[in-house]
Parts: structure tokens; sequence; C-alpha cells
């Protein structure tokens, strides 16, 4: 199995405006429809899927920033919004997606989970997804960053969670997913896809807070503490 990667042509088309705000790609009826086939492949699958241990996960009673490397979302994502929905008692997840073609496929699949998207990245539409994400988290809700994605480099972690967490004053939870068994897809971070009864492991690290007045000295040993964080929680894989 390969999963694409997205090229960056040199002569990319302008993104259309409307407002003077960049749209994103939006999911095409073909994208909606595998979309679907592939929410139902994995509902099937991920109810034979087993948490051990199968510990209660704990998050703070506050908006939340939850930090995971790009390759464990097919686990992180649908593991989060579950646990936060029974904690919160309503669905509060919005996962920040690339505003690309390929982002637009994954933007479909975490709506069919229930998964509020937020389109853009540092390339493409970063300042507009920026404060969406801040508008969301002062609604009262939740966030799911990867700080590797969408490109890389692997379990590289970037600064926009500890912005955004300066920002809003969010914490930002580490969540580490490991899984026993799995596929490796051909992609930058070789994407890891659990398969049928596997046994996947989820921690939740100590929060990290940036102070509002933090310098960008104090923010990049805050970014190396999470990196650091996310590394442990791998186990070496």
């Amino acid at each position: 199995m390969t999963a694409p990667v997205p090229a960056a042509p040199p002569a990319a088309p302008a993104r259309p405006r409307v407002g003077g705000v960049v749209v994103p790609h939006q999911p095409t009826r073909g994208q909606r429809l595998v979309a679907w086939v592939v929410v139902l492949v994995i509902r099937l699958v991920s109810a034979t899927w087993r948490r051990r241990p199968a510990t209660e996960l704990r998050v703070p009673d506050e908006p939340t920033i939850f930090a995971l490397w790009h390759n464990r979302l097919a686990v992180g994502v649908p593991a989060s919004r579950k646990f936060l929905r029974r904690l919160r008692g309503r669905n509060t997840l919005a996962a920040l997606i690339s505003a690309s073609r390929d982002g637009a496929l994954l933007a479909a699949i975490v709506e069919e989970f229930g998964v509020h998207p937020i389109r853009g990245s540092s390339s493409r539409r970063g300042g507009q997804a920026l404060k969406e994400l801040v508008s969301w988290l002062r609604q009262g809700n939740d966030v799911a960053l990867t700080p590797d994605g969408p490109r890389g480099p692997c379990y590289q972690a970037r600064e926009g969670a500890l912005v955004l967490a300066q920002l809003t004053g969010a914490p930002i939870i580490p969540l580490a997913c490991r899984v026993r068994w799995k596929l490796r897809l051909k992609s930058w971070d070789r994407f890891q896809v659990p398969l049928p009864f596997a046994a996947y492991e989820i921690d939740l690290h100590e929060p990290i807070r940036v102070p509002r007045g933090a310098t960008p000295e104090e923010r990049e040993q805050l970014r190396r503490q999470l990196e650091a964080a996310l590394r442990a929680g791998t186990g070496g894989d």
C-alpha cells in the first residue's frame, strides 16, 4: 500500500479567494465516496482493536490542544474523539488538515468521524487556519495537531502548537500512540495502519503550558520538551 505524497508544483494555480480569504480545496463527490468507504472499513476494523491497558484517560477540564505524530493519526484521532465525547458530553474535537487536494480527502474522512476539519498549513492558508483554531478553542472546544505534519520531517516537532497555546492559554497534551500489529505505508512518515484485532496503547503526558509573554527562546525550549515527550512515547518505533 502506498500513501500519496502531495507534490508541490512550481506553477500551481492560485487558490480562489472569497472576500480576500483563501478557499481550501473542497472534497469532490468521488473523494466523499472514498471517505465513506474508508470510514466504514475503519469502523469495522477498529471494533476489533483493544486498548492496553484499558485505564481511564484523564484530560484537563478546559479547552485542550492534543499533539500527536502524523503517522499515528489512524488510531489517535478516533480514540481522542471517543474519549473526549465521553468526557465532554459532546463532539468538541477539531483537527488541522492541509488545504490541498489530498487534504480534502482527509477532511472528508475526519468529518465522517464527527471531527471538525480546519483547513490550512504553514505553506498555505496558515494565518487563516490559526485564526480559526484560536476561535474554536475560545468557544470551549479541543484541537488535535500533528507537530511534524503534513510533510515532515518525521518526528521533528515544529512550533505551531506552541504558538497556538501561547495565544489562547490552552494546555498542550502530548498524545503518544503505540500499535502492536500494523501495516506501514510507503509514505514520508511510514504511516501506521492498525490491523484487525490489534492492541494499542495511548499515553497522555503532562500538560505543557506556554506563558503569554514567552520569548522565542523559551518557546524553543518548550518545543523541545514537546518533541521529547512524543519521541519517548513511540517506543523506538
